[in-house]
């Protein structure tokens, strides 16, 4: 097959297609295609994370290191969205500032209306506590305590009544599958069990928005599918929007959305839709 066969092809994908971007590796003749990156638009009402200009900078010696390097994006309710890259990329930075646990240099992150550069501790506290919940890649659960009072701690701090604590933890297990081990601890669990734990925990309050930082890091190939699979189950069922941090391409084909991060910048925003 001769390059201009593959060329052709190529001028007829886009003809057909003009939402595809081709790419073509001369060396070895591959092509592969993606949808062109898209700006995210969506009514206010339904704009859950807006950033704007985001700068983010640390102390590195006498200067500081640009860790996030004017970011501005638009998250809006219900979407599945990764955030990809290497190691270094932002992204674990950028999910801190959108979980209201650190703030921009420069620039506003808006989280479900509220500026998280003018929340005060106790606000941002109130804002994770009713909107956000968080997956971590290393689960984060209570060794001490069962998986219920692990799933129920989240209610706590909401000072809900005991009868819908339990009620709602009982329907946060059966979400993913573990009412047979609400009495278990942690270390009774396998690492699937323990992050199926750590997303019914995330889950419990119902959140708005849920932060994975590489949910599936720690997770075989078999367990990472089942983790993806309930937690999609969990955004289509409930609306709820989550932003994963990830650089595991198994996870990115669960993804609605992919933005890459690069050395602190959006390099393209992609709707898979």
């Amino acid at each position: 097959m001769s390059r201009f066969f593959y060329l052709t092809f190529l001028r007829h994908l886009l003809q057909l297609n003009s939402q595809l971007i081709c790419y073509i590796d001369i060396g070895c003749i591959n092509i592969r295609a993606f949808r062109k990156p898209q700006i995210i638009h969506c009514m206010e009402s339904q704009t859950v994370i807006t950033l704007h200009s985001i700068i983010k900078r640390f102390p590195e010696g006498e200067g500081f290191f640009t860790a996030l390097n004017n970011i501005s994006l638009t998250i809006c309710s219900g979407e599945f969205v990764g955030l990809v890259g290497p190691s270094g990329s932002g992204k674990t930075t950028l999910l801190n500032i959108i979980g209201s646990l650190d703030i921009p240099s420069e620039g506003d992150a808006v989280v479900m209306g509220q500026s998280i550069s003018r929340l005060n501790a106790k606000e941002s506290a109130h804002l994770r506590n009713k909107h956000i919940g968080f997956i971590f890649q290393s689960y984060n659960l209570l060794p001490v305590y069962s998986v219920f009072e692990n799933i129920e701690f989240a209610l706590l701090l909401q000072k809900i009544p005991a009868n819908e604590r339990r009620k709602a933890v009982m329907e946060a297990l059966e979400w993913v599958g573990l009412t047979n081990k609400a009495k278990s601890r942690p270390a009774q669990l396998s690492g699937g069990e323990c992050q199926r734990v750590a997303i019914a925990r995330a889950m419990v309050k119902r959140p708005s928005v849920v932060l994975a930082d590489e949910p599936s890091a720690n997770l075989d190939a078999a367990n990472s599918h089942n983790i993806l699979q309930t937690m999609q189950k969990l955004n289509q069922e409930l609306n709820t929007t989550f932003l994963f941090a990830t650089h595991d391409e198994k996870v990115m084909q669960y993804m609605k959305r992919i933005i890459y991060l690069k050395d602190g910048v959006v390099e393209k925003d992609v709707s898979l839709l």
